[in-house]
């Protein structure tokens, strides 16, 4: 069974990724570009996003164990994220430091509000997600600019995990007849989601998993459906930002879409 990431590497990715994303940023033509993996935002709008949402996190993690996040108030005269690009890097970098920092006082374990309950609400978990949160975002600043990079292994690898078992631990029933999804990284570890009347749960397969043409029919353990790729095609497809198509693909391709389409209460 392979364990999540250790807390330090954790935060080093965070760094690291943030310089990655703090980078594409600086080379691009201008910060009104569309952003095309969130067509809603241009480049300052997904600057300002991560910003916030690492100052918000901070807060959160030093906040310590609550029923509630910190109101909004907590924020108050925070520094507006500014428009000129020098004035604006510099500020994301703040803004990232401010998260690593409270992380690294409250350590791995210290209890803090999360928006998940199944996962465990700790700073570590925190950690964990946020990790998720800038490598995505960092393949966002990279597509904009028409050079988009996998995610690094650790974090695909740990993503595809921390996905399944966070934004898809839901306890609200699966209103369709009941079904495994197996997703297999090429890099030789794999997942089962498993849905029914009782919601989603996530295990991890004990051996690397195989694309084969055995079908649920056939075999009563076999999931109606898999998906097969690199773990960044994996967490990017999680995330929307790849089409499912451009997995391999097995069994029941329907389950991709109502999957996609769930909205637990």
């Amino acid at each position: 069974m392979a364990k999540t990431l250790e807390f330090p590497v954790l935060l080093r990715l965070i760094d690291e990724r943030s310089v990655a994303f703090r980078a594409a940023v600086a080379s691009a033509p201008s910060l009104d570009v569309q952003v095309p993996t969130c067509p809603e935002w241009t480049l300052f709008d997904l600057v300002q996003h991560l910003g916030g949402v690492h100052r918000r996190w901070a807060a959160t993690v030093a906040a310590g164990h609550a029923d509630a996040p910190p109101a909004e108030t907590a924020s108050e005269g925070a520094p507006a994220a500014p428009r000129e690009r020098e004035a604006l890097l510099a500020w994301s970098v703040e803004s990232t430091e401010q998260l690593l920092s409270a992380l690294r006082e409250a350590g791995p374990d210290a209890g803090c509000w999360t928006w998940w309950s199944e996962s465990p609400q700790t700073s570590g978990a925190v950690a964990r997600h946020q990790l998720q949160e800038i490598a995505v975002h960092t393949y966002d600043a990279q597509i904009t600019l028409g050079t988009p990079q996998p995610l690094p292994d650790e974090a695909a690898l740990d993503g595809v995990d921390e996905f399944l078992s966070t934004c898809c631990a839901w306890t609200s029933a699966w209103p369709h007849k009941a079904a495994a999804v197996d997703f297999h990284a090429i890099e030789g570890r794999s997942w089962r989601l498993s849905l029914s009347g009782d919601g989603a749960r996530t295990t991890r397969l004990p051996t690397p998993g195989t694309m084969s043409d055995t079908v649920a029919d056939e075999d009563p353990d076999a999931a109606a459906a898999s998906a097969r790729g690199t773990a960044s095609e994996l967490v990017l497809t999680l995330y929307d930002r790849i089409p499912v198509d451009s997995l391999q693909l097995h069994g029941d391709r329907h389950l991709f879409d109502l999957l996609q389409a769930w909205e637990p209460e």
